[in-house]
């Protein structure tokens, strides 16, 4: 290969991180978008009942929220990652500097999935308590819940 087809095809190599923390990202979205339907199917269930729950339905929207956080968070490291990769390509075009705006892009992409994953291991653990306490309501002789 010619020089300039050895620093494409290095530039190309380079921009295949990105794209696979794009694809691990797009199945965060995934999961959480599948998440938000099981809550807002909860919820519709929980309104049509003559006596609502207020207490879960408030764990719901809190819920909710963490998820909404957490899908705002990886679309932002998604933006970020696309910039990264974009970043890759203008450098080259130019074959001037550019790895601080690099690392500044993809380290905010990590930072974002990293705060993602974190709302969504909360919403998970509110998720396993309401079902826990659930639980325990419809078994009276359950032990009672840990404060």
């Amino acid at each position: 290969m010619s020089p300039d087809a050895d620093s494409a095809a290095h530039v190309v190599q380079l921009a295949l991180t990105p794209a696979f923390l794009l694809t691990g990202i797009a199945s965060l979205l995934n999961v959480f978008t599948q998440r938000l339907a099981r809550i807002s199917d909860q919820v519709a269930r929980l309104a049509a009942e003559p006596t609502q729950r207020p207490r879960q339905l408030a764990r719901l929207r809190l819920r909710s929220r963490l998820l909404d956080a957490a899908v705002l968070l990886a679309a932002i490291a998604g933006a970020l990652t696309c910039c990264a990769a974009l970043t890759l390509f203008l450098r080259a075009l130019r074959s001037g500097g550019g790895g601080t705006v690099l690392f500044a892009l993809f380290g905010g992409a990590l930072v974002c999935a990293v705060a993602g994953l974190a709302a969504f291991a909360a919403e998970m653990g509110l998720a396993g308590r309401t079902v826990r306490e659930m639980v325990d309501a419809e078994d009276p002789a359950a032990p009672p819940p840990a404060p």
